[in-house]
């Protein structure tokens, strides 16, 4: 999978790393100690060195980035994975780089967009729009070891695979719509609900049909 799609490995590994370059040309008006983490209301609540900002933080993401990218071309069943999956899972590692160093510098060398970059109606955006992406393809996903809902019984039965992907593609999609809709409405409570919901009730639907087709034997 990595072949056919060797080109946009290369540009994804590139602008995963590219904050790295950008951090070198501004060296000179960095602090020592840079705010790293932010609260939903833009507040710094967490400080790093300059290296570890500059060099650290691409550096880890780019490791993801490459774990994410041959894993997934390494399954014994990576053909049953979406190459639209695919292509979104290359690209979610590089834009996180983008956006976290963006939001750091621009909040270190008080550029103009960063109350926008660090703002809670940004994040609400950007995540939003990964999990609607990600429902909207993760039905197209069939049996694979290491992208999906991994479990026993999804693994075991392709039919409780694919009606638990469809339902899980569904939730992912509305949690996005929320998350778009939290732009206005601002809560800073959404996200707990949406987290838990998608990662529980997918494996409560699979383990119920599962219970449900055993029983029936």
């Amino acid at each position: 999978m990595i072949k056919k799609n060797r080109i946009l490995v290369l540009i994804t590994c590139i602008v995963t790393l590219a904050p790295i370059l950008i951090g070198i040309m501004c060296w000179n008006r960095l602090p020592d100690t840079i705010a790293t983490h932010f609260s939903l209301d833009g507040t710094p609540n967490g400080w790093s060195s300059k290296t570890f900002t500059v060099l650290g933080i691409p550096s880890i993401i780019f490791g993801a980035h490459l774990l994410c990218a041959f894993c997934t071309s390494l399954d014994p069943k990576y053909k049953n994975i979406s190459p639209k999956m695919y292509r979104l899972i290359l690209l979610i590692c590089p834009i996180c780089s983008l956006v976290c160093c963006a939001g750091i510098y621009s909040y270190t060398l008080n550029l103009p967009m960063t109350d926008w970059l660090n703002s809670a109606g940004f994040v609400n955006l950007l995540l939003g729009i990964i999990f609607f992406l990600v429902g909207n393809y993760m039905p197209k996903c069939h049996q694979n070891y290491t992208v999906g809902i991994k479990l026993p019984w999804t693994l075991a039965d392709e039919e409780n695979w694919n009606q638990t992907h469809r339902f899980a593609g569904r939730l992912y999609a509305l949690s996005g719509i929320l998350c778009i809709i939290n732009i206005f409405l601002q809560s800073e409570w959404i996200f707990i609900p949406i987290i838990i919901s998608i990662i529980i009730l997918p494996v409560i639907y699979s383990l119920a049909i599962y219970l449900k087709k055993n029983k029936l034997k």
